[in-house]
């Protein structure tokens, strides 16, 4: 590929990764959990990233773009898990120490860094937009595509993921403010549980044509 066009791709990219759903998880995660949590929910969307840039390169997420079936069983069961993580959280009791910023355990951030892949590997839009953006930049004659295709996909996780490691540190901040009453423990879960299903709507009503 064209050095030029390598950065064409990177100022487009930068431009186009906007705040949208990992975001958003992201933040709600930071937020409840806190900055530890929420750079290791970074890790786990890029790790989810990572799989549909491979299954795009593969071809094998072009049968979300073809098949409503495919695409609706993936789309509503991402919908289903953050709706009930958002339930999950809305319902739990808050912790009684709640002047203290407590710390996840290693195994308790293994599973939040398990979490967050699911998510974004439940996320079908990741797939589609991958398939809408990247070919713009893709030329057959410039080599093997599949290879074309990763190395585009490595340079936006990249991008992605310093982008959603400041939102991470952003919200970890805004934490750190509402912490320290009972009322401002039960704002933070609140907000934290909308967010949550917030995400689940959006995903219930994504649709192939809205990238």
């Amino acid at each position: 590929m064209d050095f030029s066009t390598i950065w064409l791709f990177v100022i487009a990219a930068t431009v186009l990764i906007i705040p949208g759903p990992a975001v958003l998880y992201i933040m709600a995660r930071s937020i409840e959990q806190g900055k530890k949590a929420g750079l290791v929910s970074v890790l786990g969307v890029s790790l989810g990233g990572s799989v549909h840039v491979l299954a795009g390169a593969i071809g094998v997420s072009a049968i979300l773009m073809t098949s409503e079936t495919a695409f609706s069983i993936v789309k509503y069961l991402g919908a289903a898990y953050l709706i009930y993580l958002g339930c999950k959280t809305l319902f739990s009791r808050p912790d009684k120490t709640t002047s203290e910023i407590p710390k996840a355990p290693s195994q308790k951030l293994l599973k939040i860094f398990y979490q967050s892949a699911l998510v974004e590997i439940m996320n079908p839009k990741t797939a589609l937009y991958f398939l809408a953006f990247f070919p713009q930049f893709i030329s057959p004659s410039a080599g093997s595509v599949p290879v074309q295709f990763l190395l585009l996909g490595a340079i936006f996780l990249l991008l992605a993921f310093i982008c959603d490691g400041l939102y991470a540190v952003l919200a970890a901040s805004i934490r750190k403010r509402i912490l320290g009453s009972k009322v401002s423990s039960k704002l933070q879960s609140r907000i934290t549980s909308y967010l949550y299903i917030v995400l689940g709507v959006i995903c219930a009503f994504a649709s192939p044509s809205k990238i």
